[in-house]
């Protein structure tokens, strides 16, 4: 869909009826956890871990792609600053930071992520996390911050060098236009807010990956975005449908199961939860 899914899928001709068929439905939890294991098996990210760089950017679905690159568990309410909850635009606390992480040769590397990507070359990854997508492949980040925040410390560097910078990003996030969105916002537009003051962020040129690009890399299966939303824990729950072999949409949908109960994360605001 976005990230060259053929690459990763075989997709049989014919009608629908000769292959089998499911439908599954992620929250979002759920779909980061997928993400996050479909990033790990990227042809990209592997070469990097042999020998290289990968520079993970701070954010809840980056954390998530940590916990599986590192096989570690963290908290993941303190890996982002800026956030959406409580209702409005918000800020994790300052004071207990986690990330970004900078994994060298397979390794975690006390290097700062200034350093890093210093020295990243076209054969290093970048992984940034996003707030927006659109159908053509476009994603966008939220700034808070009025110099650009990471994206701009990140962005412009990869891009220089041709590295691969990769957006893991839920479904959940599609708009209709990323461009439309980022002309009509900026820190110093609005007069009224909920919450703190952010500027959308266009991306070019990233590598995006999402559910329908996991799935393909780990079960080798077409995944279909069918619809979305829900109530009571599964607002933003994505429903997707998955044709292949049987033995590959059996193995994905146990794939997709394992992941149910994924935690909620409790992240307050930090930010004064002000709206004027």
């Amino acid at each position: 869909m976005f990230y060259d899914a053929s690459r990763f899928v075989e997709i049989i001709e014919g009608g629908r009826d000769d292959r089998t068929h499911a439908i599954v439905v992620m929250t979002p939890p759920e779909s980061r956890r997928i993400l996050a294991k479909g990033m790990v098996v990227l042809p990209e990210i592997q070469r990097s871990l042999d020998k290289g760089l990968v520079v993970v950017c701070r954010g809840i679905t980056t954390a998530y792609v940590v916990e599986e690159l590192l096989g570690i568990t963290l908290d993941k309410a303190n890996c982002t600053a800026g956030i959406v909850t409580d209702g409005i635009l918000g800020s994790t606390n300052p004071d207990q930071p986690l990330g970004p992480w900078v994994i060298r040769d397979g390794q975690l590397s006390e290097q700062s992520m200034g350093d890093a990507m210093a020295e990243v070359t076209a054969q290093d990854v970048v992984v940034k996390g996003v707030n927006a997508l659109d159908s053509l492949g476009n994603v966008g980040v939220l700034s808070g911050n009025n110099m650009g925040g990471t994206v701009g410390d990140v962005w412009p560097i990869a891009m220089a060098r041709g590295a691969h910078l990769i957006t893991p990003v839920g479904l959940e996030k599609l708009v209709p236009s990323v461009a439309e969105a980022a002309r009509t916002s900026g820190q110093e537009l609005y007069q009224y807010v909920m919450g703190g003051k952010v500027g959308l962020v266009p991306i070019m040129n990233a590598a995006v990956v999402t559910e329908v690009e996991a799935l393909a890399m780990l079960g080798g299966v077409e995944a279909t975005l069918v619809a979305a939303g829900g109530v009571a824990g599964s607002e933003g729950s994505v429903v997707m449908s998955l044709a292949g072999s049987d033995e590959r949409v059996r193995d994905t949908f146990e794939l997709v199961k394992s992941a149910k109960g994924e935690p909620v994360l409790d992240v307050p605001n930090l930010w004064p939860a002000v709206v004027s």
